[in-house]
């Protein structure tokens, strides 16, 4: 019998590899497509006459208001903004305002006077910042995949047959298993993060590491706990959840209830361990006996 609380122990506190921070590919073709734009507006840098200049530039290349939103730290290409003088919706792909009233825009939010106070001196290296700065936007997304390339590259070193993000209901068509426990009589939807057809068994797989804690947590674990209880009733599936990080300290009750009534709830040491390969190859009967 495992000890959960020996088990919680080995719980690492994160999985961030070297390009979880930014990623400088992304960063660099953002800023790359914009680069002509962005040079054109270099001219115009401690500019004595801002606003009369910048008309003549946007009149001349008037593909230059592209950049304007990355300028402000802006992804959409329309930007909403309103005063007393009224409401607008400035859109950045194609004018649909005139000129002046970009300039008042570009005004208004400062940045004519960042531009013509030469408070900076290349456009392109002031992009360069933003787009490291909004590309951390990005680490949720990098964070959840890291733990799904975790497990996938144990999937690999097994040498089993496995799926990627496969809805029950593909399950039951390739397989002809009935999920029905698990889809509510086919009310609901699920989407596998992993499926693997083992030699006895199709187990499916779902992955989470949680840094951090709060209710979503307690959420999880106890949402997994049902999936656990109504997979008794399936025939020929297994369910498996990996998890990992520090946040569970936190929320430690709730995982010890889930840990209690599924045996197949595993961490990254347990993959290190090689649990997964004994498992596909043994089945339930080669988890803890090696």
């Amino acid at each position: 019998m495992r000890n959960f609380d020996e088990w919680l122990k080995t719980m690492r506190p994160s999985i961030n590899q070297y390009d979880y921070y930014v990623d400088f590919n992304k960063v660099y073709e953002n800023v790359e497509a914009m680069k002509v734009e962005l040079n054109i507006m270099n001219s115009l840098i401690g500019s004595k006459n801002i606003e009369e200049d910048i008309k003549k530039l946007i009149e001349r290349y008037p593909e230059v208001i592209r950049c304007i939103p990355t300028l402000l730290a802006v992804r959409q290409t329309e930007i909403y903004a309103q005063d007393a003088e009224g409401a607008f919706n400035y859109n950045f792909k194609e004018m649909n305002y005139s000129v002046d009233q970009y300039i008042v825009f570009m005004g208004k939010t400062g940045l004519l006077d960042l531009i013509a106070n030469h408070l900076i001196n290349n456009l392109v290296d002031y992009c360069l910042g933003i787009e490291v700065g909004l590309d951390s936007n990005g680490r949720k997304n990098r964070g959840g995949h890291q733990m799904e390339d975790l497990v996938e590259k144990y999937l690999v070193e097994a040498g089993v047959e496995y799926y990627k993000e496969m809805y029950l209901t593909e399950i039951e068509e390739k397989w002809g298993v009935d999920l029905s426990p698990i889809s509510a009589e086919g009310k609901s939807t699920k989407r596998w993060d992993f499926v693997v057809k083992a030699q006895d068994n199709i187990y499916v797989i779902e992955t989470n590491f949680y840094g951090g804690g709060g209710s979503k947590l307690n959420e999880t674990s106890r949402s997994y706990e049902l999936i656990a209880s109504k997979m008794k009733e399936v025939n020929g599936v297994e369910f498996i959840w990996v998890t990992d990080g520090g946040g569970w300290k936190s929320a430690k009750k709730n995982l010890s209830e889930t840990f209690d009534v599924l045996d197949t709830l595993f961490n990254i040491q347990d993959m290190e361990e090689g649990t997964l390969n004994r498992l596909f190859a043994y089945g339930k009967s080669g988890l803890f006996d090696l």
